[in-house]
């Protein structure tokens, strides 16, 4: 493969703005606000959505630092010398002898608790309360309203269209509904959160989310605000599955799909059939709360257990909603940021339907602790599975790597740290999968570290890549690269202090959602702490380089990587309807060595296929 000069790369096919770009104001501010509340262009909503996604990713970022800034020291009572509150003085009795009182040390959120209250800090129960409410806080906000629609619903709805060579999805007033549901479910969640909070955890489980006594309107708010959201996953899923099947561009057959469009299309199918079990679930606890129908509860003849299958059934299938469409955007960001073809597209392509496949199999590996020995030893054997498509992928993203002529740009940098993190957490799952292990490390915080090396070292870290990738497809603006490498590797070593030292806390006996622990592991927790620290530091780089970009970054070029996929056939940002002709599809996605990008002046761009282009 020649090597391409990137320095150029900004300067080809720099078509700027055109009139008809989606962004173009509709007139004053309120006409404005009016056409992109009542929208249904694809682009727009992807928008709206990833403006939400973002803010409620803060949310949840907040409430993760609560939990770790409450873990750097463990809560203890100690015995102190009283003092006298109108002097100062230390207290002695008519002995002589001190006057000890009881004192909390270590407890951070009781502290503040107490401060704003206006009173003494006298009991530890305050405190640990709060830390429960942060921690399931922070497990449902980015479980429900940021991991699972992030990159479908805001990269996915701006790009499946674009991609397919379509003006719009297939049903777009459905998509507008969708949004709106989205919204709707998120205003619930945050009104449980403003009137005090749930502390039952992200998963809800029963019996604790049905017959504690607090909380009464708490935790069903939360709950049906995860119900709502489960329907904007549905519409989402549908629409499109008949987007990919009805509105391929002519030429286009199944194989000559984007990737990015069938890990997609594998995670809609997973999202229309799953989410509804969720759905009736958190239905049926709303019920047994409301009205105690006897579905979970043992003494009313119920099974707490049943819950676990219903929830589980679902929420493992969802994590490879999750994972997915991070497949989907690192099979693009390589190709097009190492300038070569995709190794084993059609094996790539098949692994997404596997995976997708094997997640409904697999559920009972999250019930170890509660299954018979038989069917915990199927399901160990059968969680195996997952391996295979998954390590089909990454050999595959590591062969196209090999020999390739790599830029290293903002969204190659994420790609590549994807493959280490992602290798990390899905090699530490192997334990996990093992019955003799797993009863060891079951609800430790090995199994936190494994399950953030995968939903963030892999989702976020590539929503982060992906938003990178398709920014200036996006807004029609240049970042500035130097400050978002600095942001990347922020994040990354954060990331990794954060999260690397939970494995070593976890192998060796701390249990998560605890609030105070042993002093032994007290030098885990302020590493922890301080990563954590760090993330937000690289994040908030990340918001700097992009708001950067949309006031003052130059007019991004049409296609300012060199893609070969339809999206770069449009301007930047795109017109209203996508495209000034109906495209037609005459080479494949990834065929770098024969296809010269378009916008690109072949001159720029020597084709290895062509010996006197060769450098």
């Amino acid at each position: 493969m020649t090597t391409l000069d990137s320095s150029k790369a900004g300067h080809h096919g720099d078509h700027g703005h055109h009139g008809g770009s989606y962004l173009t104001p509709k007139g004053g501010w309120l006409t404005t606000v009016i056409d992109w509340a009542t929208t249904v262009d694809h682009k727009k909503i992807g928008v709206m959505y990833l403006v939400a996604v973002l803010f409620m990713f803060f949310l949840g970022g907040v409430a993760a630092l609560v939990v770790r800034t409450e873990l750097m020291t463990p809560v203890r009572t100690v015995e102190v010398q009283a003092t006298d509150a109108a002097t100062g003085k230390p207290m002695v009795d008519a002995e002589g002898k001190p006057v000890m009182k009881s004192e909390i040390r270590g407890q951070w959120l009781g502290e503040m608790k107490a401060k704003i209250d206006g009173q003494e800090l006298t009991s530890i129960d305050g405190g640990n309360n709060w830390y429960n409410r942060a921690f399931t806080l922070h497990g449902a906000i980015m479980v429900f309203m940021v991991i699972i629609p992030s990159i479908p619903a805001s990269l996915g709805n701006f790009l499946i269209p674009l991609m397919l060579g379509a003006k719009d999805v297939a049903f777009p007033r459905l998509n507008l509904l969708s949004w709106y549901i989205y919204v709707t479910g998120s205003i619930f969640a945050v009104c449980s959160i403003v009137i005090g909070g749930v502390d039952t955890g992200w998963t809800f489980y029963t019996p604790y989310s049905t017959t504690t006594d607090a909380e009464y309107a708490n935790v069903v708010l939360m709950v049906l605000g995860a119900f709502i959201l489960g329907f904007s996953s549905i519409l989402t899923g549908l629409n499109f599955v008949v987007t990919v099947h009805k509105l391929r561009a002519p030429g286009m057959g199944w194989f000559d799909m984007p990737l990015f469009i069938w890990a997609m299309y594998s995670t809609s199918i997973i999202q229309v059939l799953a989410t509804p079990v969720i759905g009736i679930t958190l239905l049926l606890l709303i019920f047994e709360r409301m009205f105690k129908i006897g579905i979970f509860d043992p003494a009313l003849g119920g099974d707490p257990v049943l819950y676990q299958h219903f929830f589980w059934f679902y929420s493992h299938p969802v994590v490879y909603v999750m994972i997915l469409p991070a497949f989907g955007v690192i099979s693009e960001i390589i190709p097009v940021h190492g300038h070569k073809k995709i190794f084993g597209y059609r094996a790539v392509a098949f692994a997404s339907l596997g995976v997708a496949l094997v997640s409904f199999l697999v559920w009972g590996h999250h019930m170890f602790a509660s299954s018979g020995e038989l069917a915990a030893t199927v399901f160990s054997a059968l969680t195996f599975l997952v391996a295979i498509p998954t390590a089909v992928k990454v050999f595959n993203w590591i062969a196209t790597l090999y020999k390739s002529s790599i830029a290293l740009t903002t969204p190659m940098w994420y790609a590549l740290m994807f493959l280490f993190l992602f290798s990390i957490g899905g090699l530490t799952g192997l334990p996990l999968g093992t019955l003799a292990t797993d009863l060891h490390l079951h609800d430790s915080y090995y199994v936190v570290a494994h399950f953030h090396y995968v939903m963030m070292g892999g989702t976020i870290i590539t929503f982060v890549g992906g938003l990178h990738h398709w920014w200036p497809k996006m807004f029609g603006r240049m970042y500035n690269q130097f400050w978002a490498n600095i942001g990347a590797f922020t994040v990354f070593i954060g990331f990794n202090v954060t999260f690397f030292t939970q494995f070593f806390l976890g192998t060796q006996g701390m249990p998560r959602r605890y609030a105070s622990y042993i002093d032994d592991y007290q030098i885990y927790h302020q590493i922890s702490t301080v990563g954590s620290y760090l993330l937000l530091v690289g994040f908030l780089i990340h918001l700097f380089v992009f708001l950067h970009s949309l006031v003052a970054g130059r007019k991004a070029p049409a296609n300012p990587w060199g893609g070969l996929t339809l999206e770069w056939e449009a301007t930047s940002p795109p017109d209203e309807h996508n495209f000034h002709h109906e495209p037609m599809v005459k080479h494949g996605p990834y065929d770098f060595e024969t296809t010269v990008p378009p916008h690109w002046d072949p001159k720029d761009y020597p084709l290895p296929a062509l010996p006197k282009h060769a450098h």
